[in-house]
């Protein structure tokens, strides 16, 4: 098995720009939402910045930060 590359840095002396990290994603209570596993579904609950509870009809599922996958509707 092979570890897979580490990041390359950014140096300050360089002339491009560092790049851009994404904001986190933060979900609320009743955000519908989409799954690209699981469809669509509504989020029931939050454990703050560690995963959410969605309910996607046929199973609630926990999902994860940094919420990969899943992105608000």
């Amino acid at each position: 098995m092979t570890k897979p590359p580490a990041p390359k840095r950014h140096l300050p002396t360089s002339p491009f720009k560092a790049p851009a990290v994404p904001a986190p994603k933060h979900f609320a209570m009743g955000d519908q939402v989409t799954h690209d596993v699981y469809g669509l579904g509504r989020v029931v609950g939050i454990e703050d910045g560690v995963a959410a509870l969605v309910d996607f009809g046929s199973a609630q599922m926990r999902i994860v930060s940094p919420y990969a996958k899943m992105t608000k509707l």
